[in-house]
């Protein structure tokens, strides 16, 4: 591809500040990571890190055959190599990369989804929904890429944008007619969707997170940067209960609308029901305002309220008829989100990736909401982390759960039983009773096989993910295979007396 071709939206936006050299050089590829391989007439885009700095590199890239160097600061090159001067390297990458895969996202209805909490259950709610009314739709979210063709686990809440690019030209080429993705601070702040102009953004809920070094500088960074999302699309749906929603829009010019459970949003819940149905947690409500509808969806908490509406609101938007959604919301299930896992009509499971404090509280308190005999949580920690999230859990899960099952998790290059030893601490600030089992596979036997009749057993912390980490190797490790093999080795008598039929 042309050079300037490849420029030209870089240009029309007055991001290029100088071209020294051919500006009609062909380019045989874009290469912005030094971990690349750089081939002959390739493209390098020098990426300013917080560890190393791509600019650095461009010497060797230019050995290695690079006709093409995107810098942000001067160099000093060779006379056959082409320097092009732009004001933000990052950005630069992301509008190269969306020419260069020949703008994919504007073949796809995109919806962009940012917060702190709630993306990827959303993005997965409105994923499902779209593909059961007959809409196509690639993912790219915390736990996966899905590309129309197949799911690839996912590095990162947000791809990098020649990656992101990437994708996008798969899913087009795979038939999709949508996407729906999570957008993180980081990917904001670092231009990763830049140049996407998105059909909806969504804003979930604002809270003081990713605050720290080589993060975000303070909450009003944080927001701002959350907020930038709504400057490049066309359509915003904003949950209008939070309070920084009117921030979000600061600056905008998209067209908006609010979701949330007061009055005064466009779309409104009314009449929410917190129930269980035959072990399974419910929510239940009535919409009014922009759509009169009854929804039902088999996933606990006031937040499956919101993260259900957001939904809903781009359903609506997209006039996806009332029963199709219905039906669709009955049978989401997002892996490792509050995800319910059936066993018996007496008591409820459920796999969640809660690994902090903040999300183990809101967890534990969202679940006390269904007034259960016991609430049992199973949890660990990961090694070579912080030891305050290890007092800091042991005593949320002490305090809000009636059973603390503690157990292990990634010991990475720590003791299991250190670890442990760790989250006693905090879960003897409170009075909750406890068990250690450092097997993982033994404590989830030992939560099932204790089962009592309306308890609720939450597994804590894996989540979504199918491994364990110790001594450096990853070791299979799936929950819900270790559920499986657990009932396979029951005893007939043992199913009978939790009414198991598997």
């Amino acid at each position: 591809m042309k050079l300037d071709v490849l420029l030209e939206q870089l240009v029309s936006e007055g991001l290029v500040e100088q071209i020294q050299g051919n500006k009609t050089a062909e380019v045989s590829g874009i290469v912005y990571d030094t971990r690349t391989a750089v081939s002959a007439g390739s493209l390098f885009v020098c990426i300013a890190g917080a560890v190393f700095d791509g600019h650095e590199y461009a010497e060797k890239a230019v050995e290695a055959g690079a006709s093409v160097i995107v810098a942000q600061k001067q160099l000093s090159l060779p006379e056959h190599v082409t320097l092009v001067m732009v004001k933000n390297s990052r950005k630069a990458l992301a509008y190269l990369s969306a020419a260069w895969f020949g703008y994919p996202a504007k073949e796809l209805i995109t919806v962009g989804i940012t917060g702190t909490k709630g993306k990827t259950t959303t993005a997965y709610m409105v994923h499902h929904i779209l593909e059961k009314v007959g809409i196509k739709a690639g993912l790219v979210g915390t736990v996966e890429v899905k590309n129309g063709k197949e799911s690839i686990p996912a590095s990162h809440t947000t791809p990098e944008s020649y990656l992101l690019q990437k994708y996008f030209r798969e899913m087009v080429d795979n038939g999709c007619k949508a996407v729906v993705m999570e957008v993180s601070s980081q990917a904001l702040k670092l231009f990763r969707v830049g140049g996407v102009l998105f059909d909806y953004g969504v804003f979930t809920n604002l809270e003081p997170d990713h605050i720290g070094p080589n993060e975000h500088t303070d909450f009003e960074d944080y927001a701002e940067c959350k907020s930038r999302l709504f400057k490049q699309c066309r359509f915003g749906i904003l949950n209008g209960d939070d309070p920084m929603a009117k921030r979000m829009l600061a600056g905008s010019t998209c067209e908006s609308m609010t979701y949330g459970c007061k009055e005064g949003a466009d779309l409104t819940a009314t009449d929410i029901d917190l129930h269980r149905t035959d072990g399974k947690l419910m929510v239940s409500y009535q919409t009014k305002g922009c759509l009169a509808a009854e929804i039902a969806v088999p996933v606990p908490g006031m937040f499956t309220v919101y993260n259900s509406l957001t939904a809903v609101a781009i359903c609506q938007k997209l006039n996806v008829p009332v029963e199709v959604m219905q039906k669709a919301f009955l049978e989401v299930q997002v892996k490792g989100r509050l995800e319910s896992v059936f066993l018996s009509p007496k008591f409820s499971l459920m796999i969640d990736y809660a690994h902090n404090a903040m999300s183990l509280k809101s967890l534990l308190t969202a679940l006390k909401e269904y007034k259960p005999k016991r609430l049992v949580c199973l949890f660990g920690c990961g090694g070579n982390r912080s030891r305050d999230r290890r007092f800091e859990m042991g005593e949320i899960s002490s305090r809000y759960a009636d059973l603390t099952v503690v157990t292990s998790d990634n010991p990475r290059f720590e003791e299991p039983e250190a670890i442990i030893e760790d989250i006693l601490t905090g879960v003897k600030k409170a009075d909750g009773a406890y068990v250690t089992i450092p097997d993982r596979k033994e404590a989830i036997r030992y939560a099932i096989l204790n089962a009592k009749e309306d308890d609720v057993i939450v597994l804590a912390g894996k989540g979504h993910e199918d491994y364990q980490e110790i001594k450096g190797v990853k070791y299979p490790m799936d929950e819900r295979v270790l559920i499986r093999e657990i009932l396979a080795e029951m005893s007939p008598e043992e199913k009978e007396r939790l009414e198991i039929n598997a």
